[in-house]
């Protein structure tokens, strides 16, 4: 590295330590919007770049799409400099392009990285020497040095040199009051050293504690490693859930047991099927990645088969409840309780309810929903629903065939429900005890 090249990296560095850089975050959903209140808490000047011109609209005159993210927190970052725009020629003006984008599956339960690569090849044009380029978006080992270093030396740039590349995974979680972006420890891994060097100056102001680690392909499999953790676990418990009800055992009941043990045992609890950004369909990109190094990952693979079934494990029992009732599927009335993917939030992201909805409405049956946190069914890219939210009434509640439980929120009135409802399917454990109208799935 030459004196010129070793003043890109003291600059940026000196900028990002001073708080004087300014930071470009691309994509502002459930995880560029966190962190674009983070760094303009820390006294950061940020620019926010998305391709929906409605959600820049709407960001611009201070307002929030986001449940759990106030509009005041909005209105607040705005008068401390915060701008939202769809120009992405403005990447010019950011000292740091930190990208968090989708990484969705196709149709073929493979990576689909189009929002990334589109993303990159839309800013690389207009980058200059001297920044930091860091991706957030979750994927497979490979990806940022595979695909974007390439895109970053297409234009003449030295990586490690001119500019600097990191990967460094998200970790939200929405609506968990018990961690906040800036408490939660940020791994961050490097192209080169100097580009650790850099990235490890972006995240330490915002960030309590940065983890670094040798590459951006340890960190891009660090956090597949972690989610896949979750899949696999869930995977055995939605596993032990069904042997459970063959045997006439209630699953929460030995959940709450085992948990006692004061080591060795960490509790999962099993549901309809998996939800979210990360868990449904982060290990699909590592075993699609595995396969280049003639790898069968039987264990990941297993455990997401069973976790891609739970959602027809789900209609079999509630066809059976509806079976003892002299009725069918066809031509019930079903009102889906919860649609966010977990608890509490409005993220609709990979949700089973909408597979639950998708499914019973394939088999004929009359789909309503009610969830408080999501008073319309949202537009989608997949799923496709001209619904609104159903209040929860003595009266509402008792004119449908199976009131389905598929997302277990706080806000939901479970003693009206019971008291109220013909048939309860319930798929998160709400009910303890045996309830005659109440079926556990």
């Amino acid at each position: 590295m030459n004196e010129l090249q070793a003043g890109h990296l003291t600059r940026l560095i000196s900028k990002l330590n001073q708080k004087n850089a300014v930071i470009g975050i691309v994509g502002l959903g459930y995880v560029g919007l966190p962190l674009m209140l983070r760094y303009v808490d820390v006294g950061f000047r940020v620019l926010g770049i998305d391709i929906d011109s409605d959600k820049v609209s709407r960001l611009n005159a201070g307002q929030s799409y986001i449940e759990h993210i106030s509009a005041d927190s909005i209105a607040a970052a705005k008068s401390k400099g915060f701008e939202a725009t769809t120009d992405f020629a403005r990447a010019a003006e950011a000292d740091a392009l930190i990208i968090c984008v989708p990484t969705p599956l196709n149709a073929y339960r493979e990576p689909d990285l189009s929002f990334v690569l589109n993303t990159t090849d839309a800013l690389v044009p207009h980058m200059r020497a001297g920044q930091i380029m860091s991706l957030e978006s979750t994927t497979y080992p490979g990806t940022t040095d595979e695909e974007l270093k390439p895109r970053l030396e297409s234009r003449g740039f030295r990586v490690g040199e001119d500019v600097f590349l990191v990967f460094s995974p998200e970790r939200e979680d929405p609506g968990n009051p018990n961690f906040e972006t800036r408490t939660i420890p940020k791994v961050c891994g490097g192209t080169t050293s100097a580009c650790q060097e850099a990235g490890i100056a972006l995240y330490s102001p915002a960030i309590d504690k940065v983890v670094p680690v040798s590459s951006t392909r340890a960190a891009e499999l660090t956090k597949l490693l972690e989610n896949i953790h979750r899949a696999v676990n869930i995977g055995l418990v939605n596993e032990m859930k069904i042997i459970a009800d063959r045997m006439d055992i209630d699953i929460h009941e030995v959940i709450r047991a085992a948990a006692t043990k004061p080591f060795g045992f960490t509790p999962y609890y099993p549901g309809p099927g998996l939800g979210g950004h990360c868990i449904p369909i982060d290990p699909f990109y590592l075993t699609w990645k595995a396969r280049e190094y003639g790898l069968h990952t039987r264990f990941i693979e297993l455990a997401g088969e069973i976790n891609s079934d739970m959602p027809h494990w789900v209609i079999s029992k509630v066809a059976d409840a509806l079976n003892e009732r002299a009725r069918s599927i066809k031509g019930s009335k079903v009102l889906v309780l919860g649609i966010a993917y977990k608890k509490d939030v409005d993220d609709m992201r990979e949700s089973p309810s909408v597979e639950l909805m998708e499914i019973l409405r394939d088999k004929g049956a009359e789909i309503a929903y009610s969830d408080p946190h999501v008073p319309v069914f949202p537009k989608m890219r997949e799923h496709h629903f001209d619904l609104k939210s159903v209040p929860l009434t003595a009266e509402s509640l008792a004119s449908y065939d199976v009131v389905l439980l598929a997302t277990n929120h706080k806000a939901f009135d479970y003693e009206l429900i019971q008291r109220h409802a013909k048939l309860i399917v319930d798929t998160r454990g709400v009910y303890l005890n045996h309830l005659p109208n109440v079926v556990k799935a």
